[in-house]
């Protein structure tokens, strides 16, 4: 699954390619999908022991979950990072879970085109995920959800490795304005490490567009490197095992400006460049706190760890 803050559809012409074809498919699932009320209590319960298994490969660590009020609406915002494999999303959902119960309903705005993909868009429907768009958003939390959003979309999720100690959230403002309108706390999720398990080489930005698959709303098409080498994503393999801690910061409060505020394009701004750089702050301390990720995951799988403790 893929988080993702997806932006308003393009039209489309009389006689449409392939790609359109597979683009009014995909509008149409999404349409399917809309119902906000798929999430599964029951089947979440059940996912979990699962869940705690593939997450054992990345022994990942959540903190700061203090900083969330304990009921009511909120809008969580992250980076995004790891690809497809994301273990600092399943890590926060699990930490959710664990702390909240799973009947404590928080949402996930998902990419379109997972729930047109086989097998995974009644499983996202199921897991929480609504196809990502401001009405699903701001009716989940006018009824008092949890929202979890990553503006930077796709082409924050395949930032090239290089790039993986930075926040980029694209400039996509839209989670700032959605938060104005309606009054929630907004509470930053910073994650490092799930960008070391996928090494990408670069997003492939234009590659994407020069195959229209713009079209379809993916905006990379990246190539990573991985255990067969160089490789386009679905060819990469498995992710390394590199560590991965998540920290929610201290939430903002923007309900002072007033949700008129979301039609002022001077205070949005101000308030997206608050977010992003309170991002940058806490990823920076992340990456001071765990400097090398799979060196880390590695050590302590191995016991060197212990041993290092043990002779001093």
């Amino acid at each position: 699954m893929c988080v993702h803050w997806v932006m308003a559809s393009e039209s489309r012409p009389q006689d449409p390619d392939l790609i359109d074809r597979l683009g009014n498919r995909v509008a149409e699932n999404v349409a399917a999908a809309s119902d906000l009320d798929g999430r599964d209590p029951a089947f979440i319960k059940a996912i979990m022991p699962r869940l705690d298994a593939a997450l054992r490969w990345f022994d990942p660590e959540v903190t700061g979950f203090e900083n969330l009020p304990e009921n009511g609406p909120m809008l969580i915002v992250g980076n995004h990072s790891g690809g497809v494999f994301m273990p600092d999303y399943w890590a926060f959902l699990r930490e959710w879970v664990r702390q909240r119960g799973a009947e404590s309903a928080l949402h996930s705005l998902g990419f379109d085109l997972i729930f047109s993909m086989p097998g995974t868009g009644q499983f996202s429907r199921q897991m929480g995920c609504v196809p990502a768009g401001h009405d699903n958003a701001e009716a989940l939390l006018s009824r008092g959800d949890a929202v979890l959003v990553y503006p930077g979309g796709d082409e924050d999720d395949y930032r090239p490795w290089t790039e993986r100690h930075r926040i980029d959230l694209r400039h996509h403002e839209g989670f700032v304005r959605l938060a104005l309108r309606t009054q929630v706390p907004v509470i930053p999720l910073v994650s490092h490490g799930s960008h070391d398990s996928l090494i990408v080489v670069f997003r492939g930005d234009e590659l994407a567009h020069t195959l229209g698959l713009d079209r379809l709303r993916i905006h990379v098409l990246p190539i990573v490197f991985g255990p067969f080498g160089l490789a386009p994503l679905p060819a990469a393999g498995p992710p390394l095992p590199a560590k991965v801690i998540s920290r929610i910061c201290e939430p903002f409060d923007w309900s002072h400006y007033g949700p008129e505020a979301a039609d002022d394009p001077e205070i949005v701004h101000r308030c997206y460049e608050e977010m992003q750089a309170r991002m940058q702050e806490n990823l920076d301390e992340l990456v001071a706190l765990l400097p090398h990720p799979v060196r880390a995951r590695l050590s302590k799988a191995f016991g060197f760890d212990r041993l290092r403790k043990a002779f001093g």
